[in-house]
């Protein structure tokens, strides 16, 4: 199992604060069935800053920590970079880290509360460039909660998008639980990750999601979302399902 979107570096962000930290969620996710994880600490979203040549370095003492204590988990180097207008020119300075060494696929993160107004222009311009975006865990954004057919014209553009485990099961609440769902049903959201910062609160819940899923969907669902999750690590190209709106029900309520 690959786990595309994960804060278990330690001591660089709002995820894993020691390097013990790092090594109990590294044995959870191994218990989970996860091989593979990228390692995508926040970048650029006010707060923290990670770039790519610190990440690298990071990511790779990390992993000499696991192969030290035979813990099975292969790390890659990632992002979760935060939506902003000067994000191409960060790609061009070499800050970016992208999901595949062929720098195909990008994880961008909204604000909670917003869909900035010139994100379909810098869609527009990544796409152009070769750079395909995926909207991480869109179904916890305001926006996307008041009306998920916001997504539509991303998705119309070639945009990918990012579903976070624990918002399946429940972790979030019963509306991002509902809206989760809802957006899976409707093909709206392309794949998974735990975005999983810790072993408590935000572990990886990715097993039970899946479990969930398949119950929901059918095995054909969870096989196609853990093969684009796997052709995005590797720069593949993607096969993209057909989505449909999401029709209102009375009221005007989802």
């Amino acid at each position: 199992m690959i786990d595309l979107h994960c804060h278990i570096l330690p001591g660089i962000d709002d995820g894993a604060k020691t390097i013990d930290d790092s090594l109990d969620m590294a044995r959870m996710a191994v218990k989970q069935g996860i091989t593979h994880i990228l390692c995508t600490p926040h970048h650029n979203n006010g707060k923290y800053d990670n770039p790519a040549k610190q990440v690298i370095t990071n990511v790779a003492s990390l992993q000499k920590e696991l192969d030290l204590r035979s813990i099975p988990l292969m790390l890659f180097e990632g992002q979760e970079v935060r939506i902003g207008g000067n994000l191409m020119e960060q790609i061009q300075s070499e800050d970016i880290l992208f999901t595949d060494l062929s720098n195909r696929y990008i994880l961008i993160e909204f604000p909670t509360n917003d869909i900035p107004a010139y994100a379909e222009q810098l869609f527009f311009e990544l796409l152009k460039a070769g750079h395909t975006p995926i909207i991480v865990h869109p179904e916890r954004n305001s926006k996307f909660i008041q009306d998920p057919n916001k997504l539509v014209p991303f998705l119309e553009m070639g945009v990918l998008t990012q579903l976070t485990a624990p918002s399946y099961v429940g972790v979030f609440g019963k509306q991002i639980e509902r809206i989760a769902k809802q957006m899976v049903s409707h093909n709206m959201v392309y794949m998974m990750a735990s975005d999983a910062h810790n072993i408590k609160k935000r572990g990886f819940f990715m097993k039970k999601a899946y479990d969930a899923i398949g119950k929901d969907m059918g095995v054909e669902h969870v096989q196609a979302m853990q093969q684009m999750a796997k052709d995005v690590l590797n720069g593949d190209e993607v096969q993209r399902p057909d989505f449909k709106e999401i029709k209102p029900k009375r009221f005007g309520l989802f």
